[in-house]
């Protein structure tokens, strides 16, 4: 038997070795080498390198419902109003021996209704709120208005009068001297800034814009520092009219208006408030406009907040940069200026305030309206615009913001305006309130 275990125990030895002998000569395959997704510190947190690169990308995004009440002005005007946006943003990032190149996109979605938009209406925008490119001091694509200061620290809901950083398509260049100063110059996408949506009658004829021929141009000065910022701006916008005016004066005349240009100026700052609290600081906005009224207020050609949102739906009020004197068919210039600022408290670290306002005046020189012996304003309509509010926003965790806030508006036209469906037929000064809450979470 010992003879036996023997033989067989050498035998499975050396079918072993036989079978290892011929196994190292097959070929193995190797497990493909795990690529690990790297956090990137360079820009900040939440950036991360995209595999088998030196591109640094933050994902963000944001979520934000929003409900309104404003008192209505006529039967027909919403008092209630809803809104829900969803945002998703892509910042990518490199480091190159010309400087850093910068690409975003961010995507949002809107739905509203009710007093958020036309009475009884139901809206969904899909929008692309930004997509640019920055590689040194180039910036090209959709971003923020190089006419507005994008670093003041406003935190209001609603709407207020100033420049309040719009999104814009532009082509720009911004000259970097060191020790926070720097200058821009811009070349601007005209229609984001064309105004033509106020109600046009007696003695005026309305301006029908022509097509485009030379961009709004743009120019600043801007510093910022650890105490705040202050910008300068100035904008160039071209009022080219379609209108083939006529006159029976002379016989077989007929000719376009000669091209005008518009102008704004602003002047935006803010000073930080450290000795009043962590975060705290005020913030102001000037602006003056001559035939280029966008520039009072965002470009945005809405109306929002009662009263004026029931006007501008009938078509009552509203901006104009220009319209066509009927007398020598010219292209008359609408003008204005407007004022707002703001206060930023802190209570404690989750819980802040902002207190806000605004003062907004129109006013159309020439025969641009008329005022009948009882007082009625007709045609292109003068009036000055009050805004106040203030707001409370509880942050329990990090990137989720509760806010209330509420806001006075006072509406005080030349005369007095006649309004389809209002009881009474007629208003002068209004006063209306506006109240918000809102639910955002930010990631």
């Amino acid at each position: 038997m010992k003879l036996v275990k023997s033989l067989l125990l050498g035998s499975a030895t050396g079918l072993m070795s036989v079978v290892g002998a011929y196994a190292a000569d097959l070929p193995v395959a190797k497990a493909a080498p795990v690529e690990y997704v790297r956090v990137c510190s360079t820009y900040g947190a939440g950036f991360f390198y995209i595999p088998g690169t030196d591109t640094c990308l933050r994902v963000s995004g944001r979520v934000r419902a929003q409900y309104i009440y404003v008192e209505p002005l006529t039967r027909a005007s919403d008092a209630t109003g809803f809104y829900t946006r969803g945002r998703i943003q892509l910042d990518a990032r490199t480091a190159t021996a010309y400087g850093l190149l910068r690409s975003v996109v961010r995507f949002e979605i809107t739905r509203t209704s009710g007093a958020f938009g036309p009475a009884g209406s139901i809206g969904q925008t899909p929008n692309v709120a930004e997509a640019f490119v920055q590689f040194g001091g180039l910036t090209a694509g959709r971003v923020v208005s190089f006419f507005s200061n994008s670093d003041l620290p406003t935190g209001h809901f609603g709407t207020l009068r100033f420049d309040d950083a719009p999104d814009v398509d532009l082509l720009a260049y911004t000259f970097t001297f060191g020790n926070g100063f720097s200058a821009t110059l811009s070349v601007e996408n005209p229609l984001d800034r064309r105004y033509n949506n106020a109600f046009v009658g007696g003695a005026a004829i309305p301006f029908v814009s022509a097509g485009t021929r030379v961009p709004d141009i743009i120019g600043n000065v801007k510093y910022t520092g650890t105490w705040g910022t202050v910008q300068l701006s100035g904008a160039l916008h071209q009022l080219r009219s379609n209108n083939l005016f006529t006159t029976t004066a002379f016989a077989g005349f007929a000719d376009y208006p000669d091209t005008e240009y518009g102008y704004a100026i602003a002047l935006q700052g803010s000073v930080n408030l450290p000795a009043l609290g962590v975060g705290d600081a005020i913030w102001y906005s000037a602006q003056y406009s001559d035939g280029a009224l966008g520039y009072l207020s965002g470009g945005n050609s809405s109306i929002t907040a009662s009263p004026a949102s029931s006007l501008a739906a009938a078509g009552l009020l509203g901006f104009t940069d220009a319209y066509i004197n009927p007398v020598n068919g010219d292209v008359e210039r609408g003008r204005g200026w407007s004022l707002a600022g703001g206060l930023r408290h802190y209570w404690t670290p989750q819980l802040r305030s902002n207190l806000f306002g605004s003062y907004l005046n129109i006013n159309y020189e020439g025969p641009s309206s008329t005022l009948s012996a009882a007082g009625y304003q007709t045609g292109l309509l003068d009036y000055k615009e009050y805004r106040i509010g203030t707001n409370l926003i509880w942050q329990p965790v990090s990137g989720l913001d509760l806010g209330v806030e509420a806001i006075y508006v006072r509406l005080d036209p030349k005369g007095r305006v006649l309004v389809p469906g209002l009881n009474g037929g007629s208003f002068g000064d209004t006063n209306a309130w506006e109240g918000r809450l809102r639910v955002q979470r930010d990631f």
